[in-house]
Order: C-alpha cells, then structure tokens, then sequence
C-alpha cells in the first residue's frame, strides 16, 4: 500500500459537485480562514475507509501528504495518525505527538484540528506536563490556538477541567470566530458533565466574553437560564 496508490485511490473518489460545496463551507475564499485550501469531494467517512488500508503508511509519506495543498490528502494524513497513535507503544506516541506539533501549519482547517488533536495531543499529555498547550494557546497561529483549545477535550471526557479554564480565560479576548466557537464548545463540554463549574466560570466572565463564545456556551442551558444570561 504506497503512497501512489493511496493517492490514485483518493482521486478515483473525488466528486466535483460536493468538492464546491466543501470549498464553499471551509471558508477557502480570498482573505477567509482556508483561503488557498483544495477539495476533491471525498467525505470523511469514504476516507476513513482509505485510512483503514494504509495504516501502516511511514512517516515519511505521511509528510509529503501533510505539505499537499489538498485538503483530503492532509485529513487522510492525520487520521493515520491518529490510528498509528492508537495502536503504538509509548515510544511511539512520543515521536507522533512530536511529529504532530511540528506540523502544525499544515493542520490548517477546523475539521484537521477537531478530528485530530484530542487524540494525539489530548491524549499524550494525559499523563505529563501540560505547559505546551499554554504556548500553543498565546501563539499568533490561529490553528496552534485551536490546537490547544480543542487538546484539552480529552481531559474534559476524564472529568479534568483546570487546564480548559485556565486556556478559555487566556483566549477570551481572542478576536477570531473559530477560537469562540472552539472556547465556547468546551465550556459547554464542561457543563455537561459538572454544570456548576461551568456557570461559576460564566458568572465571572460572561460580561466579557464575545457573543458566539457565550451562545456556544450555554446552548445547552435551560431556556429561562439561557435567555437570562443573553439578555444581561
């Protein structure tokens, strides 16, 4: 299973029609978030099929996927990943994590980061120092910001919620949408399974914090609590 044959298989697959609408959704545009970014038309679960059959891909052709101006190639890419990841030794996860971190430029849409960084990131760091998630979290790079935002899922699932916090109140004055939406999302993860840590965390910002960041926050909240917090 060769890096040629998986690109000849993503190629088979691609469909026109839905490629439009996919460059239209991910925002690829002229000066919008995925500007440049290429689609061929395959959805996620036609490839995860191919991630399935080249697994075993080394890293090295994983690279030449990750700098491809393709989107699909660098999704495919990094849900090989992801299953390397699963199934390696700690050794393995190491060089992963790593590998992961230094391509950070090329995990260059919502979809690669949200797909991605629980798993890998979230869950090396289980276990050990979280302070790369706090750089990440102040770095200019709009998808190391994510990156760090979205890691921290991981521990959310595990009933940890420091780091979300400390990382949603480093990024409440951030002035990109998809960084509210991403804030706001695990703050509402956070609500889901302690609501009270999450509505003392909104009592304390909500004045503050950018609108999509609040709606994201508490979608889930009762109706009258919900409109309460909008309406102030």
């Amino acid at each position: 299973m060769t890096l040629l044959a998986l690109r000849k298989e993503i190629r088979k697959k691609a469909n026109p029609q839905k490629a439009k609408l996919l460059q239209g959704f991910f925002k690829t545009g002229k000066g919008q978030y995925g500007e440049g970014d290429i689609f061929l038309g395959l959805m996620v679960p036609i490839q995860r099929e191919i991630v399935k059959k080249y697994q075993l891909l080394p890293l090295v052709d994983i690279q030449k996927l990750l700098n491809s101006k393709i989107h699909e190639e660098r999704l495919i890419a990094l849900l090989i990943l992801v299953s390397q990841f699963k199934r390696g030794d700690m050794q393995k996860c190491e060089v992963i994590f790593k590998f992961y971190l230094k391509n950070a430029k090329n995990i260059n849409n919502w979809d690669l980061v949200d797909l991605t960084a629980p798993n890998i990131v979230g869950q090396f760091l289980m276990d050990k120092d979280r302070k790369i998630l706090y750089k990440l979290a102040k770095s200019q790079n709009l998808w190391e910001k994510r990156i760090a935002v979205l890691s921290t899922f991981t521990f959310i699932k595990y009933g940890q919620f420091k780091d979300a916090l400390k990382i949603a109140e480093i990024l409440l004055n951030d002035s990109h949408d998809l960084i509210h939406k991403a804030v706001g999302w695990m703050l509402r993860e956070i609500g889901k399974r302690n609501f009270a840590v999450e509505d003392k965390f909104l009592k304390k910002y909500y004045k503050i914090m950018p609108r999509t960041m609040l709606r994201y926050a508490i979608e889930k909240f009762p109706e009258k609590k919900r409109k309460k917090y909008l309406k102030k």
